[in-house]
């Protein structure tokens, strides 16, 4: 029979929370994906799972509720979730009155520490030592491979929750109570939309009405270092303290971002900041960049990877730099929030936009859901 309690549309990380989240209400859940498996933003980002991105309050408590879910999860389905941890590193005086405000003011100081630089050194054999002033160091980061876990997860979803997959099926058509997709029709009691960045083709017209816009990302990946050797804790530069929400009340950004601007504008003007994580094989991933726009550039710009890279020898050194893939991924953002919900029609949701924050929000999300 062609019914279900629950059908989403989308089996990328968005998706995949969700059916998670209802499968543990009882519900029967089925996730329809138009690939063989998902192939977008979920499989194309660093696996950084970031709670220290986010800013007090909603979002950081569901980020925290998520890193539990994931390091459960990854343990219970098979694939690998690190819990190394991640280093704010400074270079410069405004960096470092930047990490010295934000602890001051973080309620939750048992998860942070200012480092020395000998003390940062001792925390990963990547950072460049010349010139360091010393480092934020958080404990609530976790690094996931996406293209372990997403091929992983499905599996694991069947076999401990009952939740089916109708992979390869397109949904062309959503009304209330009834999905079409693959040639025949579903009936269900609630329909979840997630489709990220490929959000013109159900309910477009509010998707237009809402605002929503498009974020390309330029990332590259390296061969596997040595044997035996670790980065440590995930690591990023001063760039990075102008990228994420949670810094934004520290009285110092202003002074941070203006530097910044005078001394290399070509940052900013691509939303270049620059961060790199190591997965279970070995590899480093690198990154990354901004372009906003309903339609991004299909083409990858050699200057943005170079920008990086150059970027990155200012903080970091590694056994084996050597570049084994390039790519981009492209995720929605609704401007100004944290995720669009919007509810077209009855028993209708859709649930898109995270903001390059799925790995991040996504299964605290999915129980926020499922809990009201």
């Amino acid at each position: 029979m062609n019914h279900a309690d629950v059908i989403i549309v989308g089996a990328g990380v968005v998706g995949l929370a969700l059916a998670r989240a209802a499968a543990r209400q009882g519900l029967r859940v089925m996730v329809m994906e138009r690939h063989p498996q998902a192939t977008g933003a979920s499989i194309r980002n660093f696996g950084m799972v970031w709670p220290i991105g986010q800013p007090e309050g909603v979002l950081r408590d569901r980020a925290l509720r998520s890193r539990q879910i994931w390091l459960e999860t990854a343990a219970a389905a098979g694939f690998s979730a690190d819990p190394m941890g991640s280093l704010h590193l400074a270079y410069r005086e405004d960096e470092w009155a930047v990490l010295e405000e934000f602890v001051a003011t973080h309620p939750d100081p048992e998860t942070l520490r200012l480092l020395t630089p000998a003390e940062t050194l001792a925390k990963s054999p990547a950072v460049r030592p010349q010139g360091l002033l010393g480092a934020l160091w958080s404990s609530t980061e976790v690094i996931v491979d996406p293209r372990e876990a997403i091929v992983k997860l499905p599996d694991y979803l069947t076999d401990t929750y009952g939740v089916t997959f109708q992979f390869n099926t397109a949904v062309t058509q959503v009304s209330t109570g009834q999905v079409v997709a693959g040639g025949k029709v579903w009936t269900c009691d609630r329909v979840l939309i997630c489709s990220g960045a490929d959000f013109e083709t159900l309910y477009p017209d509010h998707y237009a009405a809402s605002g929503i816009t498009k974020v390309k990302l330029q990332m590259l990946r390296t061969v596997p270092q040595p044997p035996g050797w670790r980065l440590g804790a995930a690591l990023c530069g001063g760039l990075t303290l102008t990228h994420y929400g949670s810094f934004a009340h520290c009285p110092s950004l202003p002074a941070l971002k203006q530097r910044i601007q005078a001394e290399t504008p070509e940052f900013p003007r691509w939303g270049i900041h620059v961060m790199v994580s190591q997965n279970a094989t070995g590899e480093l991933i690198l990154g990354d960049s901004h372009e906003y726009g309903p339609s991004p550039d299909p083409f990858d710009k050699a200057a943005i990877n170079d920008l990086i890279l150059g970027y990155l020898q200012e903080f970091t050194t590694f056994p084996n730099s050597a570049i084994a893939a390039t790519w981009h991924g492209v995720y929605a953002k609704l401007p100004g929030h944290s995720e669009l919900i919007l509810q077209p029609e009855p028993g209708v949701t859709i649930i898109n936009a995270l903001s390059g924050a799925g790995m991040t929000l996504s299964f605290g999300l999915g129980e926020d859901i499922f809990r009201h």
